[in-house]
């Protein structure tokens, strides 16, 4: 991989990523596949400006290994010093740059329900003290190729070839493959944020839904609601880039308000292993039943983790001619795979699709109809023949795409 284009790429993730501030303390999360791409993250960051950067290591093995052979009182136990921990980053509110490499399969075979069970009980701690740090820190989530991850995506490729060609992929679907990523994410940023103030001045009341797979779906928006996609802004004013790759347009629509069915269109990795080729039919706003082809059960496992996660946080709208599917390959990773086309997301919403919402307190916000969840799902349901027509407050029906991509 040309390492001049390396270079650019931690340098998009540290200036326009998460946009360090000089003396900020980042906190970078990574697997140990990568090392070398990480050593030049690090030295982007601190040329931007930090004043000091912690790296985070994990290993997918390891957490399989952990699952196999720990008891789930002692995975579920939080030591005195990891509070400390989560409570001093919520206080100190370091950036964070998440870069994700796992492999899609990785946790395949270890015991679904014992990691459920975990990280519900686990997020009873975590989730109160994350809640606190909301719109108040800069975070941005990116990707490096790993060796299980590149041979699931180029399956009849020698090792060292699927990384590269992974890496090829990475690079152009995060639009950091020209000679100055930075300056065309300024460009790509006003883009999205003109299609949003238009999307705005229609004040819609609702988005409909339909496609020749049987996707017929309707979801209702919450009043004073806003579109969002691109840069973001803390509740200090710090801009920052949430994810990169991005090509999504999202709202929160109203918990408790859809109604019909959607047909997934990509496979969804989710707690490690692939769910494939499946439905979600809505009924009172709430998903009353799901279907798979693969891996059904952990589907329902995952709309059971508690009473939040049938209900929608997200809906994101992304032309299907967008270049991330465009590049022709599936992922099998949702960072991707959610910018290749419209999604959907089960759970947790985005406060900052309320307008005023800084002044508003948690449980004003979910009144509004901002739904709450220990999880944020996203599922892919964007197709070439997709058609998506917004309702208005004085009834009139705006078509907002058709035929998989932008009316407009």
């Amino acid at each position: 991989m040309n390492k001049l284009q390396l270079r650019r790429y931690a340098k998009l993730l540290a200036k326009t990523g998460i946009n360090v501030k000089k003396g900020q303390w980042v906190v970078v999360q990574a697997e140990l596949d990568q090392p070398e791409f990480v050593e030049m993250v690090v030295e982007e960051l601190y040329r931007a400006g930090a004043g000091k950067v912690t790296v985070d290591w994990s290993h997918q093995p390891l957490v399989a290994t952990h699952y196999k052979y720990q008891k789930q009182d002692s995975l579920e136990s939080f030591a005195k010093w990891e509070i400390e921990k989560l409570e001093y980053r919520k206080e100190q509110l370091p950036a964070m740059l998440y870069l994700e490499s796992a492999d899609p399969d990785g946790l395949k075979g270890v015991d679904q329900e014992k990691f459920t069970a975990v990280r519900m009980s686990r997020s009873k701690v975590i989730k109160p003290i994350r809640d606190q740090m909301e719109n108040k820190y800069q975070w941005c989530i990116a990707a490096v190729p790993s060796k299980a991850w590149a041979k699931k995506v180029f399956p009849d490729l020698m090792v060292n070839t699927a990384v590269e060609k992974l890496w090829d992929a990475i690079l152009t679907a995060s639009r950091a493959d020209g000679a100055d990523p930075v300056k065309d994410w300024h460009r790509h940023n006003d883009e999205l944020a003109e299609k949003c103030d238009y999307l705005d001045r229609l004040k819609l009341v609702s988005l409909e839904y339909r496609s020749k797979n049987g996707t017929d779906f309707k979801v209702g928006l919450i009043d004073g609601s806003r579109f969002c996609g691109g840069g973001e802004e803390t509740l200090s004013g710090a801009y920052f880039n949430p994810n990169i790759p991005s090509e999504e347009i999202f709202i929160s629509p109203k918990a408790g308000d859809a109604e019909g069915i959607v047909y997934s269109t990509k496979p969804l990795s989710y707690q490690g292993e692939l769910i494939e080729d499946f439905s979600v039919r809505f009924e009172g706003g709430k998903v009353v039943e799901v279907k798979a082809k693969k891996n059904q059960a952990l589907l329902e496992k995952m709309i059971s983790m508690d009473d939040g996660a049938k209900m929608l946080g997200e809906c994101a709208l992304i032309a299907y001619d967008s270049p991330i599917n465009n590049t022709g390959v599936l992922f099998y990773n949702t960072l991707f795979d959610e910018n290749a086309s419209c999604h959907l997301a089960l759970g947790r919403g985005f406060n900052e699709c309320v307008k005023g919402f800084e002044d508003m307190t948690k449980e004003q916000l979910k009144e509004k109809g901002i739904n709450d969840s220990t999880i944020h799902v996203d599922f892919m349901i964007g197709s070439d023949d997709l058609d998506i027509v917004g309702v208005t407050k004085n009834g009139e029906r705006v078509q907002i795409f058709k035929n998989g991509n932008w009316a407009f």
